[in-house]
């Protein structure tokens, strides 16, 4: 007998329907059993080499295989590889094959199962890993397919039978092309998700790098005296685990502050998880910062982890931590100060290793007086200070503020803004911004969404708020004495409206005599009887 060179025509399906076929006219030997053992020692395995190791414990259970090998081809040293193995040696274990060399090399440069009925008689083995085999002990049989990925072949599965005169190679042969399309489809589902998790990687360290790109310093705009100090403590402080709180009024940035700290510390690549403590009643706080267990309270249904637990290793931000209730502030305080908590409803003690940032626009020393922020709580808190400068304390910073918004603006609505016109310039600078940072990005928003084809933000531009009396159209065109008897005109007509035409009792609204109120009446020609009822 020499070695059979056998097609690469048949895929799984049709295997199945010829070995099915095999198994109805007697000939099966117990192969559906086999493949249906080696089905479940794919599924139960979480990696393809531990997978593969138990589909050959189950051809040497079932099948009666004495030696197995199952070989991959790594695509970029080229060379064959053993990944799993039974009843080889240590060497064998180890060997490496070119495409083409040898019984393994030639399957898997050719796409073609080999069948070797003696080896004995077959001079293609080559004498190493375990090919060449006790012959004076047994006479072999050999099977060696190819296993398939998206139609190429990129390993194979070998295996040792005894040699039986009356063997049916044909139906082990088709066996064996049968376990390694299964073990093909555990090979290429492997790799869907290392492509995925490869991907998931990508993106993840792609997002970070925006992350930390958008919150790096440089992305905090200004450079008045007080902001230049807000960046070096930030500097300071950011390498360290150290508490912070950052003050200042609402619309300020101490969002961005936060971020900043964060991205610049040795937490960076671990969650960021935000709290707006002024958004939550007093009754869920509790239950979102630490979490609570199955059964806590009427709708509890599952146990569900608090934000401290989702920052782990990372960082929390307790925005408005002025506005918390005084029995969640035991509990924050607990957690300052043992770095420990319990689920609402648990026994179970959770160590945090949680930094702790938090914001606040309130006066909190305020608060210490008035008994509603505890004493305990605040200097816990107030290890490390930043206070961030309302825009209307660095108007010199409004102006590379505002162009940074336009050019954000203008190319998230892909419009062309070339300046912001003086006249704009000028009223924005003369306003006191009680909404500070995020006001202004709110105005320089709509000015670019409402900015014609001049590419040039004018005064027109600018919401009511900001527009003077002169660049809206409602310019002054009087005289003060008449302006100031315009207003007392309307008041005088408000007031008698308000008595129904009765001048002596809307004189002692106005605080003022009858006769005086009389003289004001005939002076402005106001006719009393058309408010009376």
């Amino acid at each position: 007998m020499g070695v059979f060179f056998c097609s690469s025509g048949g895929r799984e399906f049709a295997l199945i329907t010829n070995l099915m076929k095999t198994t109805e006219q007697g000939s099966g030997g117990g192969q559906l059993e086999a493949l249906v053992d080696v089905g479940h020692a794919l599924s139960a395995a979480l990696s393809p080499a531990t997978a593969f190791q138990g589909v050959l414990a189950v051809m040497e259970r079932r099948r009666g295989v004495i030696r197995g090998a199952v070989t991959l081809l790594d695509s970029r040293s080229g060379e064959i590889r053993i990944v799993a193995s039974s009843g080889l040696s240590t060497a064998g274990r180890a060997a490496r094959y070119r495409l083409g060399e040898g019984i393994m090399g030639r399957v898997v440069e050719t796409g073609r199962p080999i069948v070797v009925p003696q080896v004995s008689l077959e001079p293609m083995f080559l004498n190493r890993a375990g090919e060449r085999r006790d012959l004076h002990k047994q006479e072999i049989t050999y099977f060696c397919v190819p296993v398939f990925v998206n139609g190429r072949a990129v390993g194979a599965l070998g295996a040792d039978l005894h040699y039986v005169e009356d063997r049916d190679y044909d139906a082990d042969l088709r066996c064996m092309q049968v376990a390694a399309a299964m073990m093909a489809q555990a090979i290429k589902a492997d790799h869907l998700v290392d492509e995925e998790r490869r991907r998931l990687l990508e993106e993840n360290t792609h997002l970070l790098g925006e992350l930390k790109e958008k919150y790096d310093f440089s992305a905090i705009i200004g450079t008045t005296m007080s902001m230049r100090e807000v960046y070096e403590q930030v500097a300071q402080v950011a390498h360290t685990k150290t508490t912070v709180v950052i003050r200042g009024e609402s619309g300020t940035g101490k969002e961005m502050i936060a971020h900043a700290i964060h991205y610049n510390s040795p937490r960076a690549d671990k969650p960021f998880i935000k709290v707006n403590c002024a958004a939550l009643p007093e009754t869920l706080i509790e239950s979102e910062l630490f979490g609570y267990e199955k059964g806590a309270f009427t709708g509890a249904s599952a146990r569900k982890k608090g934000r401290f637990e989702l920052a782990e290793g990372g960082t929390i931000f307790l925005d408005e931590v002025g506005d918390i209730d005084p029995t969640t502030q035991v509990k924050l305080l607990r957690v300052l100060q043992e770095r420990e908590f319990e689920r609402l409803g648990g026994t179970e003690t959770i160590r945090a290793n949680v930094r702790v940032i938090a914001a606040t626009n309130r006066d909190l020393e305020q608060g210490m007086a008035a008994g509603t922020f505890r004493d305990d709580l605040y200097y816990r808190l107030n290890v490390f200070s930043i206070n961030v400068p309302p825009l209307r304390d660095r108007k010199s910073d409004l102006l590379l503020l505002a162009d940074h918004f336009v050019q954000k603006f203008a190319k998230d609505y892909k419009k062309v803004i070339r300046r912001i016109a003086t006249g704009a310039i000028d009223m924005m600078m003369s306003y006191h911004w009680p909404g500070n940072v995020r006001e202004l990005e709110n105005v320089i928003e709509r000015a670019v969404l409402v900015c014609d084809g001049s590419g040039v933000i004018h005064g027109r531009h600018l919401p009511p708020t900001l527009q003077t009396a002169q660049a809206s159209g409602t310019a002054i065109g009087q005289s003060l004495s008449e302006a100031v008897a315009a207003f007392e005109r309307d008041i005088l007509l408000d007031t008698l409206k308000t008595t129904n035409g009765n001048r002596a009792k809307a004189a002692r609204l106005l605080d003022t005599t009858p006769r005086i109120l009389n003289y004001k009446v005939r002076k402005y020609g106001i006719d009393c009887s058309r408010f009376s009822r």
